[in-house]
C-alpha cells in the first residue's frame, strides 16, 4: 500500500511540475529584464578611423535620471533595464567602447561629444516589432560648438502576439537599435568634420 501511495505521489508531481514551470516562465514576464550588451559595427568604425579623427572626450549623456521617460522601456508587462543604470549611460558606454576601439577616446581631449536621448522606444507589435531612438549630438571644441544635430534610428524585428516570444525578441533588438543610431552618427560627414583634426 505504501508503494502504491508513493507511485501515486510521483504521478501527481509529474502532472503538476510542467504547470508550475509554465507559471514560473509566465511570471518572469513581469520581472525586469536586462538589455543585452552592445556590439559595435566594425565596418562603420573602420570607415570612421580612415577619416583620421582627432582625440575626443565624452560628456555625461543625458538624461541621467533613471526614472526619466527615455530611460524606461516597456516590453508589454516586462520592464527592460539598462545594465549601465540608464539608457543614456548605455549609449555613452557604447560610444566610449567604439571610440576606444579606434584609439581616439581621451577624457582630457578639447573636443567633446555630448549626447541627449530624446526618444527611446521598443514596440513589440503583434507580428512585427519596431524600435525608435532619437538622440541629439553636440560636438564642442574648446567651448566652441562645431555640431548640434538630431539623429534618428529605427529598427524592425519579427515579433508575436505571444509575450513568451515577443518579449525576448524586443530585448534582443535593443542593442541593434543603438548600433543603428551610432552607425548614422559615425557615417555623417558633418559629424566626421566636427571631430576632425
Amino acid at each position: 500500500m505504501a508503494i502504491f501511495s508513493s507511485q501515486q505521489g510521483w504521478r501527481l508531481r509529474s502532472l503538476l511540475l510542467p504547470g508550475a514551470l509554465v507559471a514560473a516562465v509566465l511570471a518572469t514576464g513581469c520581472a525586469p529584464l536586462l538589455a543585452p550588451p552592445y556590439a559595435a559595427d566594425y565596418e562603420t568604425l573602420d570607415k570612421l578611423e580612415a577619416t583620421r579623427p582627432g582625440p575626443v572626450a565624452l560628456a555625461n549623456a543625458q538624461p541621467t535620471d533613471a526614472d526619466d521617460k527615455v530611460n524606461t522601456v516597456r516590453l508589454r508587462s516586462a520592464r527592460l533595464l539598462s545594465p549601465s543604470g540608464s539608457f543614456a549611460q548605455y549609449l555613452q558606454d557604447a560610444m566610449m567602447r567604439d571610440l576606444s576601439e579606434i584609439s581616439v577616446y581621451d577624457p582630457k581631449a578639447p573636443t567633446r561629444i555630448a549626447a541627449r536621448v530624446l526618444a527611446n522606444e521598443i514596440d513589440l507589435g503583434v507580428i512585427n516589432g519596431t524600435g525608435r531612438m532619437d538622440v541629439e549630438i553636440t560636438v564642442t571644441r574648446d567651448a566652441t560648438q562645431r555640431l548640434r544635430k538630431t539623429y534618428r534610428a529605427e529598427t524592425a524585428f519579427d515579433s508575436s502576439y505571444a509575450s513568451i516570444v515577443a518579449v525576448p525578441a524586443g530585448q534582443a533588438a535593443y542593442p541593434r537599435l543603438v548600433r543603428a543610431l551610432l552607425r548614422q552618427v559615425y557615417a555623417d560627414p558633418q559629424f566626421v568634420a566636427a571631430i576632425g583634426r
